[in-house]
C-alpha cells in the first residue's frame, strides 16, 4: 500500500497543470485521489502558496478543477489549488452509497466517532494527512501559506476547518455554505450517523457555533450565495452566521447573489473575486 502520491493524469492549462494523484490514506484506510493546479513557475526553485478547495455532497476531487475555471487566475495570481476527494471510497461500508447526502462523498470535514463509520476522518485527512504529504513530496509548495475554500458541504468544511485552525489558514472563503448545520437536515442527518447523540461534538463541527469562540480573524470570511438557491432557507440559512458574526464582531462580506443557484455556473461566475481574496491574504 503505497502512501507516496502517484500521478495519474496531467493537463495543461493556463501555462500551469492540473494533476491528479493517487496515494493510500492512512487516516482513511483506503486509497484516496486529489488534484494540484501547479501554476506556471518563474524558476525553477519558486514554491508556490497553497489554496486548498473543498467540494460539496456528491463530488469528487475532479468537479471543481473541471467545472470552475479557477485555474485562470491561480494561473495570474502564482497559488496552487488542492482539490481532495469528499469522503472515503471503496471500503463497502454497509449503506454507504443508500443516499447522496451520507456516506460516500458526504463526509462532511468531520471525524467520525460511531464504530460504523470510523474510517470517515476527512477533518484529519485534509487538516494533518493532505498537508503532509504535499510538504513532504512536493517541493514547489509552500504548506505554511495556506488558505481554504469550498462549497456547499465543503463550504461548511472550509468555515470549520479555519475557525477550529487559525494558526494553519491565512484566510476563508466559501459558496453556498452549510453554516449551521445542528439546525438544517443535511446536518442532523450526518451529524446523529457520524457523531451520535452527543450535541457537544456536534457543535465543533458547525460555523455558526464556533463563531462564537472567535479571536481575532486576520482576513474577513468572503460568502456568497445565490438567491435562487433551492437549498437557501432549508439547509443553508446564512442569516444565521451572519447574526453569529455580528454578535462577537467578526469580519464577514456575505454577498447575496441575486438570481444565482447552487450550481458550478454560480461557482464560476464569482471565483476570480475568491481566488483574488486569498491571494491577497497569502501574500501578506
Amino acid at each position: 500500500m503505497d502512501t507516496k502520491p502517484t500521478e495519474i493524469g496531467s493537463s495543461k492549462m493556463f501555462d500551469g497543470y492540473n494533476k491528479r494523484y493517487k496515494h493510500f490514506s492512512p487516516t482513511l484506510g483506503c486509497s484516496m485521489t486529489f488534484y494540484i493546479y501547479f501554476p506556471p513557475a518563474p524558476s525553477p526553485s519558486h514554491k508556490f502558496p497553497v489554496l486548498y478547495w473543498l467540494s460539496g455532497l456528491t463530488c469528487t476531487d475532479e468537479n471543481f478543477i473541471a467545472k470552475s475555471g479557477a485555474q485562470r487566475v491561480a494561473s495570474a495570481e502564482g497559488v496552487a489549488l488542492i482539490a481532495p476527494d469528499t469522503s472515503p471510497r471503496g471500503l463497502n461500508v454497509e449503506g454507504e452509497a443508500d443516499s447522496w447526502d451520507f456516506g460516500v462523498g458526504a463526509g462532511f470535514y468531520l471525524n467520525a466517532t460511531q464504530e460504523k463509520w470510523k474510517n470517515w476522518r476527512m477533518y484529519d485527512y485534509v487538516v494533518k494527512e493532505l498537508p503532509k504529504l504535499l510538504s513532504d513530496h512536493f517541493p514547489q509548495l509552500d504548506t505554511s501559506k495556506a488558505s481554504i475554500f469550498g462549497h456547499s458541504m465543503g463550504g461548511h468544511g472550509a468555515l470549520t476547518i479555519y475557525l477550529k485552525n487559525l494558526d494553519k489558514y491565512k484566510s476563508v472563503s466559501a459558496f453556498s455554505p452549510i453554516v449551521n448545520p445542528i439546525n438544517c437536515p443535511w446536518g442532523q442527518k450526518a451529524f446523529i450517523n457520524y457523531l451520535g447523540n452527543d450535541k457537544a461534538a456536534w457543535e465543533e463541527y458547525d460555523a455558526t457555533y464556533l463563531i462564537s469562540k472567535f479571536h481575532d480573524l486576520s482576513a474577513s470570511i468572503l460568502i456568497d450565495q445565490g438567491m435562487d438557491d433551492k437549498f437557501l432557507h432549508d439547509q443553508l440559512m446564512p442569516h444565521k452566521f451572519e447574526e453569529a458574526c455580528r454578535s462577537v464582531d467578526a469580519p464577514l462580506l456575505l454577498r447575496l447573489q441575486p438570481g444565482y443557484d447552487h450550481s458550478y455556473f454560480f461557482i464560476a461566475t464569482f471565483i476570480d473575486d475568491h481566488i483574488r481574496h486569498h491571494s491577497q491574504a497569502l501574500r501578506l
